[in-house]
């Protein structure tokens, strides 16, 4: 009896041991994780590491269709840590009136992180300041500025059109050569500070006399007041 029951737990006890090896060696030779990178590209699926959407394009680009209004709520987002109007105290971060087109950690009794102060030989261009505001510790790590970053390239571009309206000395780039919608044609709702820049359509030329019929001349219009220029503080300069 007892040789029966050995043989029986012996058999048990050996087919589990070939069900366990069995599991593991499909589960190496059939797991189910997705290759990085993929071997060969299938319409429709994109990388686990991939954005969805088209590519960022420069800042350049989103500036064309920049708002200062928009720009204004978005800065609603540094309002604890920072003050923009001319002359105000520093918070926690400094004030930023007049910042674009500024030396970086230039704002006079801020005591700057190491991190910023290491920069202060380049100014707050647009793509600086772009990147600064898209992620503050890439772009210097060990800043002591907490904001994790603003990832929406239209929401930077706004963001800094308003900072560049309060006292900063930026022109808007024009788009640059080859990115996506840069055809030549304004787009609807381009910022005031380019429209102030291009001369109003009568005063590109007023159209000719002919002999048959005269035609009097247009008189040139009047440039779009420019609301979106001006200087922008950069934001935080820990």
């Amino acid at each position: 009896m007892d040789n029966r029951f050995n043989t029986i737990a012996g058999w048990t006890l050996g087919a589990g041991i070939v069900f366990l090896g069995a599991w593991l060696v499909t589960g190496e030779m059939f797991h189910e994780a997705r290759p990085n990178p993929m071997g060969y590209p299938i319409a429709g699926v994109s990388q686990e590491n991939e954005k969805g959407g088209e590519e960022e394009q420069p800042i350049a680009h989103y500036l064309q269709t920049a708002d200062v209004a928009r720009g204004q709520n978005q800065f609603g987002r540094c309002q604890t840590c920072h003050t923009i109007d001319q002359g105000a105290a520093a918070l926690q971060g400094p004030n930023l009136w007049g910042r674009m087109g500024a030396r970086i950690a230039s704002v006079p009794g801020y005591n700057y992180s190491e991190a910023l102060r290491g920069k202060a030989s380049e100014s707050w261009t647009w793509d600086n300041m772009s990147a600064w505001i898209h992620s503050p510790r890439d772009y210097a790590p060990g800043t002591r500025m907490g904001y994790a970053g603003m990832s929406n390239p239209q929401d930077r571009a706004d963001l800094l059109l308003f900072l560049n309206s309060k006292g900063g000395s930026l022109q808007v780039p024009p788009p640059p050569a080859g990115a996506a919608g840069s055809d030549g044609a304004d787009a609807p709702g381009e910022n005031a500070a380019r429209a102030a820049d291009a001369p109003a359509a009568g005063d590109r030329g007023s159209p000719q006399p002919t002999p048959s019929v005269p035609t009097p001349g247009k008189s040139g219009g009047e440039a779009a007041p420019n609301a979106g220029r001006g200087e922008q503080p950069r934001p935080s300069g820990h």
